[in-house]
């Protein structure tokens, strides 16, 4: 255990973020994702919703701005509430989010850095963040 980081980031999960480089995407699917035939680094964290990792990853990961947040457009186009969720936990707007149907957003998918598996089970429940700059904090403001 660390102090200070959130008990849901794992090493291996803390080790892929911190190689990410700017605009590298990670993707926090749902359980019904197929993470192993999309991405080329996988990792799995079945007892987590796709929400509370997403807050957890924000305590650490500074997002990019080009889109913040994609989520996948639910079939009947409606926003389900795990995607408000997903919104709240990154601590965005709406209009910050910018929604792909399910091939779209499986393409995205294939081009990121990591694919991280969760336990949830609420279908739509998948987000992809890109990493931003990482602020220099001997750097005057």
């Amino acid at each position: 255990m660390l102090l200070g980081i959130d008990r849901l980031l794992t090493g291996e999960l803390l080790h892929a973020l911190d190689a990410m480089g700017h605009s590298d995407a990670v993707v926090l699917a749902d359980a019904h994702f197929p993470a192993e035939r999309i991405g080329a680094r996988t990792a799995v964290l079945p007892g987590v919703s796709t929400p509370d990792l997403l807050r957890a990853v924000c305590t650490v990961l500074p997002l990019d701005d080009a889109p913040a947040l994609d989520l996948m457009t639910s079939a009947d186009g409606d926003v389900l509430p795990v995607q408000e969720e997903l919104v709240a936990a990154a601590g965005l707007a709406e209009r910050d989010v910018r929604f792909l149907d399910r091939f779209g957003f499986y393409e995205e998918a294939a081009s990121a850095f990591l694919v991280v598996r969760t336990g949830e089970t609420r279908t739509y429940g998948n987000a992809i963040v890109r990493k931003g700059v990482v602020p220099d904090p001997g750097a005057a403001s």
